[in-house]
């Protein structure tokens, strides 16, 4: 694959897992986020983005922040992180058992300093966890709420392709087993409303 610099870059390893077209969608998301891994304001935006999310730190501070602010809030906060527990368990101990996808870098891009997971690539977690919290906290705070928390989780899974720990279609499947699980839970949440 020729990088826009005009350098080449080979396919990433683990690539052909799920099929030509799915690679093209890959090669092209990686050749589009290219263009702005240099932009320093984007680099350190997805960089953060990856670190926060790495444990659903980020989903767990909201939380806490919301927690803060009444005893409802508060429970909610508790509900959320026993929520996010039980989807990471699902995630990185269930669904990525079964795919063991190859990272399209063993590291992550080496312009970013990111921890470098242990599990197969194949959903991302941090899109998984961040779609789920989402998905959670609109169930919460309504509609009217589902552009902030949908535009974080979307900014977290991104982040995940930019650093390039994750394939792009790694994110779209995350993102998607993220929302699964939080529809599931949705009429439990309900009640904490």
């Amino acid at each position: 694959m020729t990088e826009p610099d005009g350098s080449e870059h080979s396919a990433a390893p683990g690539s052909g897992a799920f099929g030509p077209n799915v690679d093209r969608l890959d090669q092209r998301a990686d050749q589009l986020l290219e263009r702005v891994r240099n932009h320093p304001l984007a680099a350190k935006t997805f960089e953060a983005a990856s670190h926060l999310g790495d444990f659903s730190l980020i989903w767990h501070l909201v939380g806490t922040a919301r927690g803060v602010t009444s005893g409802k809030r508060a429970t909610q906060a508790i509900a959320l992180s026993a929520l996010l527990g039980a989807e990471s368990l699902i995630v990185n101990q269930g669904v990525k058992r079964i795919f063991k996808r190859e990272r399209p870098t063993a590291s992550g891009d080496e312009r970013f300093d990111v921890r470098t997971p242990s599990t197969s690539s194949f959903p991302s977690g941090h899109a998984s966890s961040a779609v789920f919290a989402a998905t959670v906290l609109t169930t919460w705070d309504g509609k009217k709420s589902a552009p902030l928390w949908f535009g974080l989780a979307a900014v977290v899974g991104t982040s995940r392709a930019f650093v390039r720990i994750h394939h792009a279609s790694d994110v779209i499947g995350g993102a998607a087993v993220g929302l699964g699980l939080g529809l599931l839970v949705r009429p439990i949440v309900k009640r904490l409303r």
